[in-house]
């Protein structure tokens, strides 16, 4: 997969790997959301969201809540745990985000990345992530139940019909695949990732005003301004596209 297409010209691409079981990546869209709202060349920017799983042999199903997952990860007590999760709700509200981490449901997130991956085919991609986000982070959603994926992909203008019959074959795992092995390839161990103009990479979710400053980096050195012409308040004579213009005495001009 390429990460920058050359033919797109004018165009900056932003490939942004992240997981939907990851809080920080709710936390670094918004960022990076807030960072291109300011930015003057936004309509210039093309965003593509890749797969990337923090755990990827996650169980569907899992009675473990959020809270003890933390602290069996990090071998913290379940009070230590629970001062993490305030600490994560409190800047995510910072940012609008209302995470509820109380109602969070662990579970494997392969289908969700199938969805999103179905969803960008329909020029989806971004709204598909976001509902998802939102989903499992804010609403308690379990994403592990199929027929809860189809719901979701409905909410944002999918057919359900479809949903159901793309995550029953299986058609974008391959995708998703793909994704992480390229993120393996890239050494991108954590997310939220950005790659900027397919070889700038800025990691975690950063504040707004440094990812605008990367955007603005970036499109400088893969978009030079034009030259400026100095002392100049009329064109004087020259050749350019292989002809020059000789004036003659009659005003006429002859090309050679």
């Amino acid at each position: 997969m390429t990460l920058f297409d050359p033919s797109a010209p004018g165009k900056l691409r932003v490939d942004i790997w992240s997981d939907i079981a990851c809080p920080w990546c709710y936390i670094g869209k918004r960022h990076f959301e807030q960072a291109l709202a300011s930015f003057p060349q936004r309509d210039q920017v093309e965003v593509v969201w890749h797969s990337f799983e923090l755990d990827p042999s996650a169980p569907v199903q899992s009675p473990v809540t959020m809270r003890d997952g933390l602290a069996r990860k990090y071998g913290r007590s379940a009070a230590q745990a629970q001062e993490m999760m305030d600490h994560m709700t409190g800047v995510a509200a910072a940012d609008g985000l209302d995470y509820h981490f109380e109602n969070l449901k662990l579970t494997n997130t392969f289908a969700a990345h199938q969805l999103i991956h179905f969803a960008a085919q329909r020029g989806l991609g971004d709204a598909m992530k976001e509902r998802l986000l939102r989903a499992y982070l804010s609403e308690g959603e379990f994403l592990g139940d199929p027929e809860v994926l189809v719901r979701l992909g409905a909410d944002v203008g999918l057919d359900a019909d479809e949903v159901r019959a793309a995550l029953d074959s299986g058609k974008y795992a391959d995708a998703v695949r793909q994704d992480e092995a390229q993120a393996q390839a890239l050494g991108i161990s954590g997310v939220p990732f950005f790659v900027l103009g397919g070889k700038y990479g800025v990691s975690g979710a950063q504040p707004a005003e440094v990812l605008r400053g990367a955007l603005e980096q970036v499109w400088n050195e893969t978009h030079p301004a034009p030259l400026t012409l100095l002392g100049q308040s009329t064109p004087a004579e020259g050749c350019e596209d292989g002809q020059c213009a000789v004036p003659q005495r009659d005003g006429a001009d002859t090309r050679g």
